[in-house]
């Protein structure tokens, strides 16, 4: 009796779990296409943005924005404590439109308070620094004037993380996506002109200009939903002290990041100049930016799906696979249309002078294949709370990609750095292959196996036709290979049932 009783349990929650998985699977394409839709307004504009500034700036004004920029980001990573992400899970713990509006109120008071807190504590460390900053970043000239006077963006972008990490816990998507597309529109009516008028004397004014216009946007929305309240009684901010330690290994992990990129970057320009800096940047940027289209959703919709399965097994593995799944059939067939045409955008998007970023460009295309399966798998251990394991497979990749980039560029220049880019994402998959199904039990599905096969080898032919010389073939066999890749994505979506009706019902919109 209860064997029978264990195994009709165990059916019925197989059968939940199936239709419960069947639901997400569901979904993943509605969340892609909402916050990919945003994403790819902010890169319409942006596009309009880096032209226009790349013809004003050049290689080397680019490549002293990018360096500026990577400074800055390492300083708000180190001392913003986490709060941008962690914040999120501490309101979204005490908001409940049911509940008492005090309630939600002292949680949004106690975001704001800390998110104050590190914002001067960022502002001072980045004055406190700034020789030290001009040493390590520069080989010529004295900027350290120049990190000063960046020192309130660092403020800035503290206080914005605090407020948006309030618009996510209270449920404020619209708000969030209003907020990112008035964002690249300001920056781009501000900071173009500025560029114009000063030229690269106006990159550390057009920087904090653009992270105020971030913020008063930010604000102008949370502030309106929550008005404005700070306390620095230290038994009020000790109830801050679980977000706090929560938010280290966010905080851990963007120092590596950063701080990987700031080691990458400082190299080129001692290694090579300036104008190399600008070119990977460029190149690095692009795609980045336009492959994550496809990964705009996962924060927001894959992580809280991830975080509510309990235990590991069945569940785990299916909800991971089909997000994979979902990620290859998308970004393949662009993958391998930005392999085509990256001669042709170049120049459109930058100037003609960034065309010596192409080779890098077409050979790092490849490490965002392999982005597309190790993204959602590194979200495993933040989803089971194991934040020892997250900051051990991002140093992985952080030391491996600095050491691989060096390396390539010391033996092939720019092409040989995106090489590295390639070759750093192919050892985190394995790397983590291996860690979580020891560490979880998760293994790749055949499905996504499959996929990731299929499309790995059409874009390895993609590369092979833009290797070679002869312009008629290149164009000919380089659509032919784009077409088989959208072919075979649209067929096996089209399969999927749930997904090609839910992709049909959005276009008819």
């Amino acid at each position: 009796m209860f064997r029978d009783f264990y195994t009709k349990t165990c059916n019925s929650s197989f059968i939940f779990q199936m239709e419960n998985q069947e639901a997400n699977y569901h979904h993943i394409l509605k969340y892609t296409g909402i916050f990919g839709g945003v994403e790819g307004i902010n890169i319409l504009v942006g596009v309009i943005r880096n032209k226009l500034v790349a013809m004003i700036l050049g290689p080397n004004g680019m490549g002293l924005v990018s360096l500026f920029n990577s400074t800055v980001k390492l300083l708000s990573d180190s001392t913003n404590f986490g709060i941008a992400m962690s914040g999120v899970k501490q309101i979204s713990e005490d908001y409940d439109p049911q509940e008492e509006k005090a309630k939600r109120e002292a949680s949004v008071s106690l975001i704001r308070s800390w998110a104050f807190l590190t914002a001067l504590l960022g502002m001072a460390l980045c004055v406190v620094l700034s020789p030290l900053l001009n040493r390590w970043t520069f080989n010529w000239g004295d900027h350290t004037l120049h990190f000063i006077f960046l020192s309130p963006v660092v403020a800035l972008m503290a206080i914005t993380g605090g407020e948006a990490a309030i618009l996510k816990g209270l449920r404020q998507l619209k708000s969030l996506a209003k907020i990112s597309v008035y964002n690249v529109v300001g920056a781009l009516i501000t900071s173009v002109p500025i560029y114009y008028f000063y030229a690269e004397s106006g990159i550390v004014p057009s920087l904090f200009v653009m992270a105020l216009i971030e913020m008063l946007l930010t604000i102008g929305f949370s502030y309106r939903l929550c008005p404005p309240r700070l306390s620095f009684n230290r038994q009020f901010l000790r109830k801050g002290m679980n977000m706090i330690k929560l938010g280290g290994a966010f905080v851990l992990a963007g120092i590596m990041g950063s701080g990987a990129e700031f080691i990458i970057r400082s190299f080129l320009n001692n290694a090579g100049s300036l104008e190399t800096v600008g070119l990977y940047n460029a190149g690095y940027m692009m795609i980045m930016t336009y492959a994550g289209m496809v990964f705009s959703a996962m924060e927001t919709d894959y992580f809280p799906r991830l975080s509510s399965i309990q235990g590991t097994g069945f569940s785990l593995n299916t909800c991971v696979n089909r997000q994979i799944e979902v990620s290859i059939l998308l970004i393949s067939p662009l993958l391998v249309a930005l392999m085509v045409i990256i001669p042709i955008l170049l120049p459109l998007l930058y100037s003609g002078e960034f065309i010596f970023a192409r080779g890098m460009i077409q050979v790092a295309i490849f490490a965002m294949y392999l982005r597309a399966i190790t993204l959602p798998i590194a979200y495993l251990p933040l989803a089971k709370g194991d934040s020892v394991s997250y900051l051990l497979m991002e140093a992985v990749y952080d030391i491996a990609v600095v050491l691989l980039v060096i390396w390539g560029f010391k033996a092939w220049g720019l092409w040989g750095a995106g090489l590295a880019l390639a070759l750093a994402s192919l050892l985190e998959l394995m790397v983590l292959c291996v860690y979580m199904r020891w560490k979880y039990g998760y293994r790749l599905g055949s499905s996504v196996l499959k996929y990731a096969s299929i499309q790995f080898l059409l874009g390895l032919m993609s590369y092979g036709a833009v290797c070679q010389g002869n312009p008629v073939v290149y164009w000919l066999l380089g659509g032919a290979l784009l077409g088989a890749s959208l072919s075979y994505s649209v067929a096996v979506l089209k399969s999927k049932t749930h997904l090609w009706e839910s992709l049909k019902r959005r276009i008819k919109r």
